[in-house]
């Protein structure tokens, strides 16, 4: 795959290093000169393409024409959506991503200016946060489809809702599948029949919803006078 890189900063460097190690072909535009020095010392100086990304006859000269995938992870939201729109209507780039430097204009990020993926930075740490406090001791292993679906892995502790209940027993939500059980080191395939004992750790696909389920149900009691605060609220 060819992938074209406008943007040499942390992000775009770090990407660049990524792909060149599965194989991948890569070339990176940077223009700064402050950011170039460290660029060179990084990546192979062959593939930095140096000016500006927005540069029609650089990009032409970066192979622009050629590429699968154009990333453009400037810090200008401006640059990074006219690089998606130019190389989608000019070159016919079959796909684009693109990086979202301020939140406030994130609704600009689609098809309006052919961006297939956009990265909200900002937002992914938020929800990255909010998931991490709601879910208590529930760890999110992989994100699955752009973020819709997650493993996740959950040791089940002393006195869990779940303890001494099979998989049938319990009124999972529909969204979620538990994948696998590890237990004194072995791995058990999940069966209706199997049954939870304090100390499994457990594997389970949800969405961020059944997430929230799963992380009552595996999680640990909730003690008399919470549960009492809980209910008079």
């Amino acid at each position: 795959m060819f992938v074209l890189i406008a943007g040499g900063g942390r992000t775009g460097a770090h990407l660049a290093t990524l792909l060149l190690a599965q194989n991948h072909q890569v070339h990176v535009i940077e223009d700064r000169e402050d950011v170039l020095p460290r660029l060179h010392r990084q990546l192979p100086t062959e593939i930095i393409f140096e000016g500006q990304a927005t540069d029609p006859q650089l990009l032409i000269q970066a192979g622009i024409e050629r590429v699968n995938v154009l990333a453009a992870v400037t810090s200008v939201d401006a640059d990074n959506l006219a690089l998606c729109y130019y190389a989608r209507v000019r070159y016919g780039v079959p796909r684009t991503i693109a990086r979202v430097n301020n939140p406030r204009t994130a609704w600009l990020f689609d098809q309006k200016f052919y961006v297939d993926v956009a990265l909200n930075q900002p937002e992914i740490l938020s929800s990255l946060i909010e998931e991490e406090m709601s879910l208590g001791d529930m760890v999110t292993l992989l994100k699955l489809r752009r973020g819709n679906y997650a493993l996740v892995e959950e040791k089940i502790p002393k006195g869990a809702p779940v303890v001494g209940k099979s998989i049938r027993e319990l009124k999972l939500p529909a969204t979620s599948v538990i994948a696998g059980i590890i237990r004194s080191g072995e791995v058990l395939m999940p069966r209706g029949d199997t049954v939870f004992q304090p100390g499994d750790e457990v594997l389970a696909i949800v969405d961020h919803d059944a997430a929230d389920d799963l992380a009552v149900l595996f999680g640990r009691p909730t003690p008399p006078a919470e549960s009492q605060r809980q209910g008079n609220t």
